[in-house]
C-alpha cells in the first residue's frame, strides 16, 4: 500500500518559514563577478551566459565555493517574504473551475483536467488585483461545458452574490494592495497576505470571520448536480451528514428532472453530507453538496488557495558602499544566520553586508572587474570584485580557483598552493589592467573625505586593508541560482524576487 505527504504538510511547512524570518537572519547575496575568466577556473566556465550544463551543485565542496565567491547580502525581513499562489487571471470568455472538496482520479476537476484542488483554476485575479475564489461555474452533470467567464468581478461584499448571466458564482477574497503590486509582482505568482489568521485589519478580520464565525463554520454554498434524475417535484430538501441547518431549494423540468439545486440555507459544521430526497417522489439523481474548507470560504485561505511557495524578495540599489555599483554578478542565493568576522558564533544582524576583502590604494587607476590581482612577494592572490575612483578603495575576494583552477579530483596536486592573505606592504600586481599599485598605509576606520566629501565605506580598515563583514565559512546556504552575467549600472536597481516551493 501506497502512502504520501500531504498537500497541508507543504502549507505548513512554507508557513513555518515565514514565521521563522522574524527569529533568524536571512540575507539574499549575490556572487560569483567573474563567471568566464581567461583560464576557466573552480565552478566557472568560458561559456557561461551560454552553458546550459553550469547547474548549480548541492554539495558540501560547491555550497563553501559559493560563500566565498559572494559579494554582498541584503536582509530579508519578514515584510519581504511573503506566501504566494499561482497566478490565475480573470480573462473575458476564459472558463474556471469550482470550488471542490473532492476532486480525484476519475473526478478531475473540468477546465485543468487535475485529480489535485490546488492544480485547478478555481480562484482568480482581476484587473483590479481583488482575488476571488469560484463558487459556482453553471457546469452540472447534465450540462458539464463550462462555458468562459464574462462578467468580471468587482464587488467585495462576505456573502459572494447569486450567479450573473455567465452561470459564475464568485467569492472574494482579498485585495493586493499598490505596494505589493510593485514589489512582489511576478509573471507567475501572487502574494497573499501575512498573518491572515491573526491580524486585526479590519477589510480582513470581515472576510476571514464571514461577519459571524459561528454562522460561517463549514457552511455550505453550492450543490452540484450530477444527475437530475427523473419524477422529482419542484420542493426544499435538507443536507443531512455531521453539521445541521442547511437546506436546499430544488427546482425540476417538465420531466421532473432537477435542474436547479439552490443552497437556501447553508447551515454549519459540515465536512460530509448529502440531500434527503426521501419525501420526494422522484429517483436517480445524485445531488453533491460542495464542503467548504474549515470555518468556510475566506477563513484560512492558505488552506483553502494552497500556499506551499515563499517568494523572498531584496533590492539592491547604490544606497550603499556595500553593494559597489561597477561590480558583475552571475549567482543569486539565500544564506541564513551567517556570523559576524570577529565575533565567534555571534549571528551578523545587519540590514546589509559586504562579504569581500577590500584595500585601500594610493593612487586612482583602471582596473578589470574579474581580473587576478597578486602580491610576488607574500604570494597573496585575488579577484578584483570593484574600484572606487573616488575612494580608491579596491575590493576583491578569494576562492579555490586561485589555486586549485579546475581541479576538483585532485590531479597534479604540485601546482596547487594555499589562499594567503594580504599584507600592507608590497605592491599589488594587476594581470589584465596591468601594472601596479601600492597600499595606503594610513587609511583607517570607515569614513575618507574624498573631493571635499565625507563617505563612509561600510567597512572598518587598519593600515590599508579591510575584512569582511561576516564570516564567510559560516551560514546556511538555502537557495543557490546560476545565472548569466550582469553588468550592475548606477542607473538601474536589481529588484532580486526568489520563490522558494515546499
Amino acid at each position: 500500500m501506497s502512502a504520501f505527504v500531504t498537500d497541508q504538510f507543504r502549507i505548513l511547512n512554507a508557513g513555518s518559514f515565514v514565521e521563522s524570518i522574524s527569529n533568524n537572519s536571512y540575507y539574499a547575496f549575490l556572487g560569483l563577478s567573474n563567471p568566464t575568466p581567461g583560464s576557466v577556473g573552480f565552478g566557472r566556465t568560458d561559456n557561461w551566459d551560454t552553458s546550459t550544463t553550469n547547474n548549480p551543485v548541492d554539495n558540501f565542496q560547491y555550497l563553501s565555493h559559493y560563500r566565498d565567491t559572494s559579494l554582498f547580502g541584503k536582509k530579508i525581513t519578514s515584510e519581504n517574504a511573503r506566501r504566494v499562489i499561482k497566478k490565475v487571471d480573470w480573462v473575458l470568455n476564459n472558463p474556471y473551475d469550482m470550488y471542490r472538496h473532492d476532486y480525484r482520479q476519475g473526478y478531475e476537476s473540468p477546465v485543468s483536467k487535475t485529480v489535485r484542488l490546488y492544480d485547478a483554476n478555481y480562484f482568480v485575479i482581476t484587473s483590479q488585483f481583488k482575488v476571488y475564489i469560484c463558487i459556482d461555474n453553471g457546469s452540472s452533470g447534465i450540462n458539464p461545458i463550462v462555458t468562459g467567464s464574462t462578467i468580471e468581478p468587482t464587488h467585495t461584499d462576505v456573502e459572494p452574490p447569486v450567479a450573473g448571466s455567465d452561470g459564475y458564482r464568485w467569492k472574494y477574497l482579498f485585495s493586493i494592495s499598490p505596494s505589493d503590486v510593485i514589489k512582489f509582482d511576478s509573471t507567475e505568482f501572487i502574494t497573499v497576505p501575512n498573518n491572515w489568521l491573526t491580524t486585526t485589519n479590519s477589510d480582513i478580520e470581515i472576510i476571514r470571520e464571514g461577519g459571524d464565525s459561528d454562522i460561517n463554520n463549514n457552511q455550505i454554498k453550492a450543490v452540484y448536480i450530477e444527475n437530475g434524475g427523473t419524477g422529482y417535484s419542484n420542493g426544499t430538501a435538507s443536507i443531512v451528514g455531521d453539521g445541521s441547518g442547511a437546506t436546499v431549494s430544488i427546482v425540476v423540468d417538465s420531466s421532473g428532472t432537477i435542474t436547479s439545486a439552490t443552497v437556501t440555507n447553508g447551515g454549519k459544521g459540515y465536512t460530509y453530507g448529502i440531500i434527503d430526497l426521501s419525501t420526494n417522489s422522484g429517483s436517480g439523481s445524485k445531488l453533491i453538496p460542495i464542503i467548504p474548507p474549515s470555518k468556510g470560504h475566506g477563513y484560512n485561505i492558505y488552506e483553502e488557495l494552497g500556499t506551499d511557495r515563499v517568494l523572498m524578495y531584496a533590492r539592491f540599489d547604490d544606497s550603499t558602499k556595500d553593494f559597489p555599483i561597477d561590480t558583475k554578478f552571475a549567482q543569486v542565493g539565500i544564506i541564513k544566520n551567517p556570523e559576524t568576522f570577529a565575533g565567534a558564533g555571534t549571528t551578523f544582524t545587519g540590514n546589509a553586508f559586504s562579504s569581500l576583502y577590500a584595500v585601500g590604494l594610493t593612487t586612482s587607476r583602471t582596473v578589470v572587474i574579474g581580473e587576478k590581482i597578486t602580491q610576488s612577494t607574500s604570494g597573496a592572490k585575488g579577484y578584483v570584485a570593484s574600484f572606487d575612483k573616488d575612494t580608491k578603495v579596491l575590493k576583491y575576494y578569494q576562492d579555490r580557483s586561485l589555486c586549485f583552477g579546475n581541479k576538483v579530483d585532485q590531479t597534479d596536486s604540485a601546482s596547487t598552493s594555499n589562499i594567503i592573505a594580504f599584507d600592507s606592504t608590497n605592491d599589488i600586481a594587476f594581470a589584465q589592467s596591468s601594472g601596479s599599485s601600492s597600499i595606503d598605509t594610513t587609511l583607517n576606520g570607515s569614513v575618507i573625505t574624498a573631493n571635499s566629501k565625507q563617505i563612509n565605506l561600510g567597512v572598518s580598515f587598519t593600515n590599508g586593508l579591510a575584512n569582511p563583514e561576516i564570516n564567510k565559512k559560516t551560514g546556511t546556504i538555502i537557495y543557490i541560482d546560476n545565472r548569466p552575467e550582469v553588468q550592475r549600472d548606477s542607473r538601474q536597481k536589481e529588484d532580486i524576487k526568489i520563490i522558494l516551493e515546499f
